[in-house]
């Protein structure tokens, strides 16, 4: 997959996690244990963006062969 597709991938899975976990938070009660579930959720996707983005930034600065 090219870096630009993996990019723009990693874009639309933090804006998407972000705004589920938001909206998330308004429809259940911060004590439930749904609330927890989303919170896991929306953290195994940000690490998820973070591992991704991480890869195509050491991609970008490997020296040419």
């Amino acid at each position: 997959m090219s870096q630009v597709r993996q990019a723009r991938l990693v874009a639309i899975v933090i804006a998407v996690a972000g705004a589920l976990w938001v909206a998330a938070q308004w429809l259940v009660e911060p004590s439930s244990r749904y609330a927890a579930l989303f919170d896991l959720m929306a953290l195994a996707a940000f690490v998820w963006a973070f591992a991704v983005t991480w890869r195509i930034w050491r991609r970008t600065r490997r020296p040419e062969r």
